[in-house]
């Protein structure tokens, strides 16, 4: 048994068949099959019914699967690991984030990736979230965190770093400084909200949708910290996260009727394959995970 067979195996698991498991892994199909053909020949088990257009697991398959994908997932930290020790990561990482963006950890990794790994040229890049996923699938960047609702673009693998419902962020002792409030409490404010294509307003816009409320906003910005400050001076309530009013004062109250959270998340294509991208992107998810 060999480590590139179980690669191809789990690879057709997840493309659901042959030829599009080769596309990704740039192999052709018959060696895929035939290395495939070779592991179930090697444990003695049919891991894979080939009955029907699109492969699906055997018993055997489901109970191999999770332990295949472990052991990968074992070796890829192994030669992290040794490379981060050696030194050998090199190459060139071109990442992009959102417009505004103040994120403490995003913007510490990335100061460090210099001092720790000098082997690797990192440029960073600022744009819409929409944009920055088009760049992504396109190759004009390699890694970028991006704000969103729902889902991203087909071919994106996104690591979710923050997944929260948005609030009302407003100042202590205002008409709606209570526990909770209701999307429809909002009406007669005026509302302060990021710019279209963020995940919070895309969460916003999506919840009053999903209530038949027309999702109004008075006034827009490509940074949280202006809205904070702009609903500090009584300009409006401000429509964002609760993590983003943490330590500015202003109290965060949450919307009980808003269904879309707010995410922020890490995406790189499906077939993204660069040593040096996948240590950013390592390092970036464990700096963020639990941060925010």
């Amino acid at each position: 048994m060999e480590m590139h067979q179980l690669r191809y195996f789990a690879a057709v698991v997840d493309e659901g068949t042959f030829t599009a498991a080769a596309a990704r892994l740039h192999v052709s199909q018959s060696g895929i099959s035939t290395q495939v053909a070779k592991l179930e020949h090697e444990l003695g088990q049919k891991l894979l019914d080939r009955s029907s257009r699109h492969v699906r697991l055997t018993p055997a398959g489901e109970a191999v699967l999770p332990l295949a994908k472990s052991a990968l997932a074992t070796l890829d930290a192994i030669q992290h690991t040794a490379a981060e020790f050696a030194d050998a990561v090199r190459g060139r990482v071109r990442l992009g984030m959102i417009t505004g963006c103040s994120i403490p950890p995003f913007l510490d990794t990335v100061a460090d990736l210099g001092r720790t790994h000098p082997g690797i040229e990192l440029s960073l890049h600022e744009g819409h979230p929409d944009h920055l996923q088009t760049q992504v699938l396109g190759g004009a960047l390699d890694l970028a965190l991006i704000g969103f609702a729902g889902e991203v673009a087909a071919g994106l693998e996104v690591t979710v770093v923050v997944d929260e419902p948005i609030a009302a962020v407003l100042p202590a002792g205002h008409a709606l400084d209570r526990p909770s409030v209701q999307l429809a409490d909002l009406r007669g404010e005026k509302i302060l909200c990021l710019s279209p294509g963020t995940g919070i307003r895309a969460a916003y816009e999506r919840s009053c949708a999903q209530l038949g409320l027309g999702p109004r906003v008075d006034l827009d910005a490509s940074s949280p910290v202006a809205l904070l400050r702009l609903a500090e001076r009584g300009a409006g309530v401000a429509v964002l996260s609760a993590a983003s009013a943490r330590g500015s004062g202003l109290r965060a109250v949450p919307l009980t009727d808003a269904a879309v959270h707010a995410r922020l998340g890490l995406v790189a294509r499906r077939d993204q394959s660069s040593p040096a991208v996948r240590l950013l992107r390592s390092k970036l998810r464990t700096a963020l995970d639990g941060s925010l």
